[in-house]
């Protein structure tokens, strides 16, 4: 029997790519900045956050914060000196790689080093993310923190929550109505049985870990923001604070592609870092 149309769900939400005109914005929009600022900071992000980049905009209200695509930001300042908006900014180019963004402001660079120095916020982590430390769930009664803290001082989990652990191959069942991992004896309440491990330290979490995680409100990522180097409109000069990524040789990026028949501009937005995070529409 065929299906009813009335059943089918229809996704009423759309994502479409950034239009031309909006890609042209942010280019204008880097190009007006530089001779308005005193300093242009190049700064790459570790677990990107939308909300905690959209703090760091509100706190640095006076400056212009960009986050786009690299090679559009490239070109924007200018990637030779024959090509460069300002004397010295196109050194900033090797810096432009990966997960990172440009800031314009006239307060002064120790200030802005200090200010991104004490900027840390943990997070829960996501899918691909690499664990920085080993979490078991211990044996017996399964508590609300997976036993991060004293039992005295936590709840045990819902039992409500004991056939999503279940489904998470975490080996759980009800005894008295409590979610228990092991087993207990009911004379001497004894527990037996090994824990699970949900993650060890170094390996790369998949999506079941994270849900596991944030199941027990176990935060192992950590939005921060290094800044890797600065131009200074008075000097010219580029002062580096990190030494950038070495490029790869051409014969390796070709050797590893394995493309045929490409233009050269598909072949750069391809390349190219899409990353999810809101441009400066200022």
């Amino acid at each position: 029997m065929p299906k009813s149309k009335r059943a089918r769900v229809y996704n009423l939400t759309q994502v479409t790519k950034k239009t031309r005109e909006q890609k042209e914005k942010l280019f204008e929009n880097i190009r007006e900045s530089i001779p308005k600022f005193q300093h242009c900071f190049v700064f790459s992000v570790d677990n990107m956050r939308n909300n905690y980049l959209k703090d760091v905009r509100r706190e640095l209200s006076d400056s212009r914060l960009f986050f786009g695509k690299t090679k559009l930001t490239a070109r924007a300042l200018g990637t030779t000196p024959e090509e460069a908006q300002a004397d010295g900014i196109d050194k900033l180019s090797p810096y432009l790689t990966g997960t990172v963004g440009l800031l314009f402001t006239n307060r002064p660079p120790a200030e802005i080093q200090a200010y991104f120095s004490n900027l840390s916020q943990v997070d829960f982590a996501r899918a691909g993310t690499v664990a920085t430390r080993t979490f078991v769930i211990p044996p017996g009664v399964v508590y609300s923190t997976g036993g991060e803290v004293p039992a005295e001082h936590d709840v045990p989990v819902a039992h409500t929550l004991e056939p999503e652990l279940r489904r998470l191959n975490v080996p759980t069942r009800m005894v008295k109505g409590k979610v228990v991992l092991g087993s207990i004896d009911e004379a001497t309440g004894e527990v037996s049985g090994e824990g699970h491990t949900v993650c060890k330290e170094g390996e790369v979490l998949d999506s079941r870990q994270t849900r596991l995680l944030k199941m027990f409100s176990v935060c192992l990522s950590e939005f921060k923001v290094q800044l890797l180097a600065y131009w200074s409109a008075e000097t010219g000069a580029v002062t580096e604070l990190v030494a950038p990524p070495a490029k790869k040789p051409a014969s390796a990026k070709k050797a590893g592609s394995g493309k045929k028949g490409k233009t050269e501009t598909e072949d750069e937005e391809e390349e190219e870092e899409d990353v999810d995070a809101m441009e400066d529409d200022e």
